[in-house]
């Protein structure tokens, strides 16, 4: 019985043991480990071991490359490539000596590539840009103010001021007032009136800007009467412009001789613009079938600027010399951003009352911009005019262009798009304490430059609020110098100033010929969404403007004007 007892207690046993085990999971080893040969040694409290982190390797740069098939489309840009993360390399179809001073301006400014992947047509791109300026977007009040915040990993010289606040109105007088009770730190454009007052008053500082623009009345040729060059050359001779400027415009302004500011190389030779002749534009109206005048419309925006300080007198004393030529003129006042797309899409049945500043000091702006082949704002163009201003363009010398510009001057003149009325001595005006405070030539004024007294906040109050902030398709000015204070180009000029200067790109460098730039960017730049600019964010930037086919070359209006005059046309502008 002993034996057999214990043989069963033995049985037993191992049947338990038998279950145990099939109860109990095996320990698998992992498999970037080799498995334990010791039961680790237990700590009173022990810990749970952290994962070792996956790191991914960073994926290689891939060079885009954006080109034309060929130079047919009219353009002059062949190509945009990355040669690697930091280089750019432009291809031109023709020699272009203002290449660099092009890129230096703004509307070229480059956001990231995904970004405008991302957001291309929507609200986003259009007011909260993404930029490596000193400033970034933080709120956008429509109808009331945009609020910048300083970029704390801005590259370059930080901001003075934590805040920006950009506000505005169209009347001087009230800006004046804020400026004088100290709610604003500077204004923009005072009242001609009121200058005399405000260097007088010693918490004040009154800044001139010097007459870099032209204000100009202008025609559309493809609406009646206006098709007639007799009508147009009759109107441009039966208007007193020196009335006009002794009347509204301030000390320093000057009647216009032509259509580009002087003080630019070839901007005022071949003759100059007709002299005041009443009787003589009588005649000529007459002559062309209207002695007895006819009705037309005159179009404005109630917007003052440099070049037209007081739009609602210039309109009715232009209505007025009008009558004497026997034309009836209705006055109709536009709102700015309607006023401005419908201008340049040449949709506008009568006269309307323009202007432009210097974007950068080089011919082109003014005469490519405004005459060019793609330009349609006063109708069909004139290949009289533009076939010269191709051929000046491609010139690096001025005494070598000047031949082409007399005669693109002498057709201007001839063919009479527009009239030239006045060039328009402006300022600024701040707060006496505001150091570093300036007016630029180029109306671009640059904000982080300047300390308002120690203050956080630097208030600014200008003419107009901004049309939209993707100034890839604004033309405007107002919207223009918000932009300057998020996104930068590849250039830049300097404060204040009108030289050409390093920007992104620590340099530009053509070729022999002129026909190729390679511009190689800074390291390490930062976008305000904490990416890092490269090759191929300067690439799309300037190809979602350049083809007008692109799933991307979406903005406000979608004309993305300054590309298709500045560089010649946009690539499938047909499509």
């Amino acid at each position: 019985m002993k034996h057999k007892s214990l043989f069963a207690i033995l049985a037993v046993l191992v049947v338990f043991s038998l279950i145990l085990a099939a109860c109990t999971p095996a320990a698998t080893p992992s498999p970037e480990a080799p498995p334990a040969t010791e039961e680790p040694e237990m700590t009173e409290e022990p810990q749970p071991t952290e994962e070792p982190e996956m790191t991914e390797e960073p994926m290689a740069f891939e060079p885009m490359v954006y080109s034309a098939e060929s130079c047919d489309y009219g353009g002059i840009i062949r190509e945009i490539a990355a040669v690697d993360e930091l280089t750019v390399r432009f291809s031109l179809c023709v020699p272009d000596p203002a290449f660099r001073s092009k890129a230096a301006f703004s509307v070229f400014a480059v956001q990231p590539k995904e970004w405008i992947e991302e957001n291309a047509g929507s609200g986003a791109l259009l007011e909260r840009p993404i930029g490596t300026g000193p400033y970034m977007v933080d709120t956008w009040n429509r109808g009331d103010s945009i609020v910048f915040k300083r970029f704390a990993d801005y590259w370059g010289t930080p901001a003075f001021a934590e805040t920006l606040v950009f506000r505005w109105t169209s009347e001087g007088a009230q800006r004046k007032l804020e400026l004088e009770s100290g709610t604003v730190d500077g204004i923009d454009n005072p009242s001609p009136d009121d200058y005399a007052a405000l260097e007088a008053n010693p918490d004040v500082q009154l800044i001139g800007r010097p007459a870099l623009n032209i204000f100009y009345v202008g025609f559309t040729n493809t609406f009646p009467p206006f098709d007639d060059a007799r009508v147009r050359r009759a109107i441009a001779m039966g208007l007193d412009r020196q009335r006009i400027v002794d009347n509204f415009y301030p000390e320093g302004s000057s009647v216009a001789t032509h259509f580009t500011p002087c003080s630019i190389d070839n901007a005022c030779v071949g003759d100059p613009w007709y002299d005041y002749d009443l009787e003589a534009a009588k005649a000529l109206l007459a002559e062309a079938g209207f002695p007895d005048g006819f009705e037309t419309t005159i179009y404005y925006r109630d917007v003052f600027r440099g070049y037209l300080p007081e739009p609602n007198l210039v309109a009715q004393d232009l209505q007025a010399q009008l009558a004497d030529l026997g034309i009836t003129a209705t006055i109709e006042v536009m709102e700015s951003g309607a006023f401005i797309a419908e201008s340049a899409a040449g949709n506008l049945n009568g006269i309307h009352l323009l202007g432009w500043g210097a974007d950068y000091p080089h011919v082109t702006n003014f005469l490519d911009y405004h005459f060019g082949a793609s330009q349609a704002q006063f109708g069909t163009p004139y290949p009289e005019i533009y076939e010269q201003l191709q051929l000046g363009a491609q010139i690096a010398d001025p005494a070598e262009a000047e031949p082409y510009y007399v005669a693109a001057n002498n057709a201007i003149r001839e063919l009479v798009p527009m009239v030239p009325i006045a060039n328009g001595a402006s300022a600024t005006a701040f707060r006496a304490d505001v150091e570093g405070a300036h007016a630029s030539p180029l109306s671009n004024e640059y904000f982080a430059a300047m300390n308002p007294g120690g203050r956080d906040t630097f208030v600014w109050m200008q003419n107009a609020e901004p049309i939209s902030m993707y100034c890839a398709d604004e033309t405007d000015g107002e919207s223009l110098r918000a932009c300057e204070q998020v996104l930068e180009a590849l250039l830049s000029y300097e404060v204040g100033g009108t030289t050409v200067q390093p920007g992104l790109a620590t340099a530009c460098e053509p070729n022999e010929d002129l026909t190729e730039y390679v511009c190689t960017l800074r390291p390490g730049v930062k976008f305000h969404d904490g990416s890092t600019l490269d090759a191929n964010d300067v690439v799309v930037s300037w190809s979602v403007q350049w083809d007008a086919a692109h799933p991307f070359h979406t903005g406000n209006t979608g004309g993305f004007e300054y590309f298709s005059t500045l560089w010649g046309a946009l690539l499938n502008a047909d499509q």
